[in-house]
């Protein structure tokens, strides 16, 4: 074969490697393919839970049905693995993320660690959404809203710039709360443990999901008293609880608890790195919401007390952190302050 005649057919060969790429299917691409779920947090915790639990079941639910393995990755509240997920992980759909709520609010409430652009990953979805709480401890002297109001108390946390502590001050904002926040504790479980000890009053951003799973006797004996709930739906096995968002009258302190909710709206999402082929995406997105609805998994999550019930597809994750990032800069100003930036 002649020179021109190799080249030309090498070069043809080169012109249809990018064509056989793209026409291959989502079956071919993950047949005896490994995935890794990346979870954004130590082993232990909420989102290690949900995120393993998943793992066991979407397998199945994937064309090619790979093999699926965890590997954990934590740091600066999720920040790092967030990070890592944006810049450095791999982009061929071979690799599904979880991260906390709040990571993908945290560049737009100025934090320089944070240096991802949430708005380009590939949202999933997510098994449920979170419902805040306000929590006292049963003997303290803070009882109803009104005292909460009246009063001062005392609601730990781990940091001043912690979820816990903003939630507190958004709170104190808005209704005119006395909540006095101490930090100091590393976790949710020492402040609760503090609260028993008469320490503290309560808490004011424990979560119902975790509340129900972590101290199930604490609802069920009456040992704490819910003062209030928040977030992005209400808690319907809270009954006449008051709600914060109906509590509010003003249009631009509705805006605010709208954004600083929409961490709670985001549950606990999975995601995909950004720029993971079209067609992988969709095939994830569909075999999660498949997991959501696989009664195996509902009936796994139910004995490990896991929140599932109120699924939110990738594209509603995508439009929330979207609208959120359109807000006005006053109103992003406010939220940093809060947020202690």
């Amino acid at each position: 074969m002649s020179q021109n005649l190799l080249a030309a057919a090498l070069a043809g060969m080169i012109a249809t490697l990018p064509l056989a790429a793209k026409a291959q299917s989502a079956a071919d691409f993950y047949k005896g393919r490994t995935v890794t779920m990346m979870i954004g947090s130590a082993p232990g915790g909420g989102y290690d839970a949900m995120g393993r639990a998943v793992s066991r079941h979407i397998g199945k639910h994937i064309p090619g049905n790979p093999v699926v393995v965890v590997q954990n990755m934590s740091g600066a509240g999720g920040i790092i693995p967030t990070n890592y997920l944006f810049k450095m992980a791999a982009k061929d759909g071979s690799l599904i993320g979880t991260v906390n709520n709040t990571t993908p609010f945290e560049p737009l409430i100025g934090t320089k660690e944070a240096s991802y652009d949430p708005t380009q990953f590939n949202w999933l979805g997510t098994p449920s959404v979170e419902v805040g709480l306000v929590a006292v401890w049963r003997e303290s002297p803070i009882r109803t809203l009104d005292d909460l109001k009246a009063k001062e108390s005392t609601m730990g946390s781990s940091g001043a710039n912690s979820t816990p502590s903003f939630y507190a001050r958004l709170l104190n904002e808005l209704l005119g709360a006395k909540m006095k926040i101490v930090v100091g504790y590393p976790g949710q479980n020492e402040a609760f443990l503090a609260m028993e000890r008469g320490e503290l009053d309560g808490y004011p951003s424990t979560f119902y999901s975790a509340l129900t799973s972590t101290r199930p006797e604490w609802l069920r004996d009456k040992k704490v008293r819910v003062l209030i709930q928040y977030g992005p739906q209400r808690q319907l096995e809270l009954g006449e609880t008051p709600f914060l968002p109906d509590l509010l009258t003003k249009p631009e302190d509705k805006a605010l608890a709208q954004v600083a909710f929409a961490a709670l709206a985001l549950g606990r999402p999975f995601l995909m790195p950004p720029g993971v082929p079209a067609d992988r995406v969709a095939t994830m997105r569909k075999a999660l919401m498949d997991v959501f609805t696989d009664k195996e998994f509902i009936a796994e999550a139910e004995k490990l007390q896991l929140s599932v019930g109120s699924v939110r597809t990738g594209e509603q994750l995508q439009k929330e952190i979207a609208d959120a990032y359109k807000s006005p800069p006053e109103l992003v100003a406010r939220l940093r302050r809060l947020a202690g930036q």
